[in-house]
């Protein structure tokens, strides 16, 4: 593996611990994919970095068990602003 993705990759997971950031914020802040962030927390932060891995991971799911409750908020939102406006 090439060293600036190893890089990447453990800088990414400090980030998702220090923001405790999503993979859409996180993919957003690095300027690539969200299965990119995906992989390189899963499969090549594993290999390099088994704690840090761990971490990252349990922000992660964390972030994902919550997922439907951000949506759910974000779409009222939408629909107050809606109201507002007529």
């Amino acid at each position: 593996m090439k060293d600036y993705i190893e890089e990447r990759a453990v800088e990414i997971a400090y980030y998702i611990i220090e923001h405790k950031a999503t993979v859409r914020q996180t993919a957003k802040q690095f300027g690539v994919s969200k299965s990119t962030i995906h992989k390189d927390v899963t499969e090549r932060l594993q290999r390099i970095n088994p704690a840090l891995a761990a971490q990252a991971r349990k922000v992660l799911d964390v972030n994902k068990s919550e997922r439907h409750i951000r949506g759910g908020l974000a779409t009222r939102e939408k629909y107050l602003h809606m109201e507002h406006k007529r």
